[in-house]
Formats: C-alpha cells, sequence, structure tokens
C-alpha cells in the first residue's frame, strides 16, 4: 500500500519536470533560432536547454515539429501582448507604444525566415491568432486615433512591417550587437505615427492583408 501511495505521489512531479524540459527546449530553441538562424543545430539547441538530445526527441519527433511548437509560442505571447495593451494601457498611444517594444523583444524579423517553415502544417491554429492579432491592433490604432494621438494615414501593415524590419538583422553585421538600437530606432518610429503628421506619406497605407497576398 504504501509502495503504491510513493509511486502514485511521483507521478504528478515526473510529469511537471517533463512539462518543464518541454518549456525550456523551446525557450532555447527561440534563442537559438534568433542568434544561429536557421542552421543551428539540435546538439545547440539541446546544450542551450541543459538537456539531452534524447530528451528533445521525446518531446519532438523531428526539427519541423519544434519549429512548429516555437511559432505557435511566439505568435500566442504577441497576440497576448496585443491584447493586453488594448485592454490595459490607460493611454490611447501608450497601448501602441507597449505592443510595438514588447512585439519587438520577441524578434520577428529574425525568426520570420525560420518560422515560416512551420506555418502550413499549423495554418488553422495561425488563422485564429491572426485574427485575433488584427483584431487587437485595429482596436488600438483606432482608440489612439479617435484620440487624435495618432496620424490617419498609417494602418496595421505599417506597424508590422516596421517591426519586422527592424528585428531582423542584416547581413553581416551580428559582431556590432546592434539589437541595442532596436527600441531606439522603434521609438524613432513611434513618434513619427504622432499626429499632427509632419509630412505627406508616399503611397498608401500598408494593412494586413497587404502581407498576406504573397501567400
Amino acid at each position: 500500500m504504501g509502495s503504491t501511495t510513493a509511486e502514485q505521489s511521483r507521478v504528478p512531479r515526473l510529469r511537471a519536470d517533463a512539462s518543464r524540459n518541454r518549456e525550456r527546449i523551446v525557450a532555447a530553441a527561440r534563442e537559438a533560432f534568433v542568434e544561429f538562424g536557421a542552421e543551428v543545430t539540435l546538439d545547440q539547441i539541446a546544450r542551450r536547454a541543459g538537456v539531452g538530445n534524447a530528451t528533445i526527441y521525446r518531446h519532438f519527433t523531428d526539427r519541423s515539429e519544434l519549429i512548429r511548437q516555437v511559432t505557435l509560442e511566439v505568435m500566442n505571447r504577441i497576440v497576448e501582448l496585443a491584447e493586453s495593451a488594448l485592454a490595459e494601457a490607460p493611454d490611447a498611444f501608450e497601448a501602441l507604444q507597449r505592443f510595438v517594444h514588447g512585439a519587438a523583444n520577441e524578434r520577428i524579423g529574425a525568426l520570420c525566415p525560420i518560422l515560416s517553415d512551420g506555418c502550413e502544417l499549423i495554418a488553422a491554429e495561425l488563422a485564429e491568432k491572426r485574427v485575433r492579432l488584427v483584431r487587437a491592433l485595429e482596436g488600438i490604432m483606432d482608440r489612439a486615433r479617435s484620440s487624435g494621438l495618432l496620424r490617419s494615414d498609417v494602418d496595421t501593415g505599417d506597424i508590422l512591417i516596421a517591426l519586422l524590419q527592424l528585428t531582423r538583422p542584416l547581413p553581416g553585421t551580428a559582431c556590432l550587437n546592434l539589437d541595442r538600437f532596436v527600441d531606439r530606432h522603434l521609438q524613432l518610429f513611434l513618434d513619427g505615427l504622432r499626429a499632427p503628421a509632419r509630412s505627406t506619406l508616399p503611397g498608401t497605407a500598408a494593412t494586413f492583408e497587404d502581407l498576406q497576398r504573397h501567400r
């Protein structure tokens, strides 16, 4: 009887350990993809996570499955960030700033070329998250615009393009540690979004649909 009780008491602990290992692997994979790009190996990810290769394969059948999970985790955080900024930020423009700087911390520009490999197989899950992201970001921008704080000639695509461009490392610049300037240049971009506008923008506002047309 005592042995059975002891065995049962160990089950939740093992499951908790397995869950923590999975979370560590996904977090380490995201960091490694940002730092090393698409060429990062599972060995490097395992070392960064502090686990053995066998532990990775117990949780993820192959590299593609790990990429898909990282894709979902990053998208989840960005969606939650947009929704919380919309719900919690007291100032309309502060909500936009909170979202932009928080999303930049995910380094989505650096991750995009890698994570796109995992998108097709989780398209249905990502579609729902994209709807939530656009709805929240549009809500943030509409509120800032109606408060007279955001210029009228920008759209959601303009925000997302800037995030992708400013968080994507330039070829041959890794040794310069340009990441330390990301928030500075994002703030310059955000200041340019404030109303009243000081210039007339060429072309038309970029929408979320514009970013999807290549698919």
